[in-house]
């Protein structure tokens, strides 16, 4: 395969995972809200003693609703998980793409120069220009998997404060300006694409 023909079908790729991404990222959105609200109804549960209430009644109330939170706890974070594992597989098949053009570049750089890497006309970006945005752009998904999977690692169901603001901390792991950038790259190589 040449050069451009895999810088072509690696942007491509990246075009079709970028809206991928974005509709699992959709996914977790409520998914993590419900997690907040689960969390906030756990912490009203510790704070009251339901024996000390007309429902104190009930034997074990306060255990089995307890139990029950806990249970719906576990069925989001195991969601949450298996979309988890959906962004983990675009990651590393934006890495794959990524590897193997900068692999081909490396092959032929040689033969290639600097001249031909950084010449640029003003419907095709350089070369040096589009690797730097493949990388740039595989470094963002990279990263922003990283964060989310450790934000749901750390999260501990003792700690009731974490688990109500883990929808707050999902959302401030997004980076709207890199999310803009990748855009931005893409709309400069549609001549480019449509090129052959």
């Amino acid at each position: 395969m040449s050069l451009q023909g895999a810088l072509r079908k690696s942007f491509a790729a990246l075009q079709n995972h970028r809206a991928v991404w974005r509709s699992v990222l959709e996914e977790c959105d409520p998914l993590m809200e419900s997690l907040g609200n689960l969390g906030e109804q756990m912490q009203a549960l510790s704070r009251v003693r339901v024996s000390d209430t007309p429902l104190g009644v009930f034997p074990d109330l306060q255990e089995r609703l307890q139990f029950q939170l806990l249970q719906a706890v576990d069925v989001l974070l195991h969601r949450l998980w298996d979309r988890m594992s959906r962004l983990q597989a675009i990651r590393d098949s934006i890495g794959n793409q990524v590897s193997t053009v900068l692999q081909l570049y490396q092959d032929a750089a040689d033969a290639l120069g600097l001249a031909a890497a950084t010449e640029r006309s003003s419907v095709v970006p350089s070369l040096a220009d589009m690797l730097g945005w493949l990388q740039d752009a595989e470094r963002f998904y990279r990263r922003q998997f990283l964060q989310r999977k450790t934000l749901l690692q750390t999260l501990r169901l003792d700690d009731l404060a974490q688990v109500e603001g883990a929808s707050k901390s999902w959302k401030s792991l997004e980076s709207p300006d890199s999310e803009q950038q990748i855009t931005d790259n893409l709309c400069r190589l549609s001549f480019f694409m449509e090129s052959q």
